[in-house]
């Protein structure tokens, strides 16, 4: 199937769902962890909080607010958090890239 027909076919399966036809599409639930300890990440890594804000595009002061317990991150920061603990060669070279 051509892109283009794949796109038409995914909108269309969009349209019924949403009009409630759940056969048509898939829903994908992810499970964003609750927490996420950000220094056993950092100190696996071998850095120092600077070196792990600069690396993954984070301020200094929000990775020092994580790890005192001052603030927590967020959603979408945890499932950032977690794909640099399970694969931080690929979000570096990801974000080198960009």
């Amino acid at each position: 199937m051509a892109n283009g027909s794949r796109i038409i076919a995914g909108l269309r399966d969009m349209i019924a769902h949403s009009r409630g036809d759940a056969s048509a599409g898939r829903v994908v639930v992810v499970n964003v962890p609750k927490t996420v300890d950000v220094r056993h990440i950092r100190h696996r890594l071998g850095m120092t909080q600077g070196e792990f804000a600069l690396c993954f595009g984070f301020a200094i002061g929000t990775v020092r607010n994580w790890e005192q317990g001052r603030r927590y991150p967020d959603g979408s920061d945890r499932v950032l958090l977690t794909l640099i603990e399970r694969a931080p060669e690929f979000v570096q070279k990801t974000l080198t890239a960009a």
